[in-house]
């Protein structure tokens, strides 16, 4: 029997739920959640690239909110939403170039606060998305919605290590 012949299975809501808010606000077992990981990052830090074409914690943060409005739009279509910041390419929006200091800093908090709303949105729409439409598949790969729900959790943490390991290293440079 192959696997997509198998009966999908995934967590249940409340366990979606706690996967997703354990690996964006922790507190998590693995390191760092998304948001313990950006606790006191300044604009200025969000913008140091690691090296060319390497994102830098910005982008980072836009990515993670990206994912989660793309998953809430597919969980619920009737409700679908515009990305309010413009994309550089698919789930990757660029930080933006913002030369006044105080303009920055402004525009770093909007974005941190994106990435809170677009994890909010998410847990909102999860709750009111019937089960059969956790249990249905989007797109050409056979991945179930309550599936790319988990892979969430996953994503954040992952750039949670990404953003922390970027931050080590803007500490580090010689300067």
């Amino acid at each position: 029997m192959s696997a997509i012949a198998v009966a999908r299975s995934f967590p249940t809501r409340p366990a979606l739920r706690r996967m997703l808010d354990e690996a964006f606000f922790g507190p998590a077992w693995h390191g760092p959640s998304l948001k313990v990981a950006l606790r006191g990052v300044t604009a200025e830090h969000a913008l140091w690239r690691p090296g060319k074409g390497r994102p830098n914690v910005w982008e980072q943060v836009l990515h993670c909110a990206i994912g989660k409005h793309l998953v809430a739009n597919r969980l619920d279509p009737s409700q679908k939403a515009r990305f309010p910041r413009p994309l550089a390419r698919a789930w990757w929006s660029s930080a933006p170039d913002v030369a006044d200091p105080d303009a920055r800093d402004r525009a770093w908090r909007d974005d941190l606060a994106l990435l809170d709303v677009s994890h909010r949105r998410l847990l909102a729409v999860l709750a009111r998305t019937p089960l059969s439409r956790l249990r249905e598949s989007h797109g050409a790969r056979p991945v179930v919605l309550g599936e790319q729900v988990a892979g969430l959790a996953l994503h954040d943490a992952y750039h949670a290590g990404q953003v922390a390991l970027v931050l080590r290293l803007a500490d580090s440079r010689p300067r």
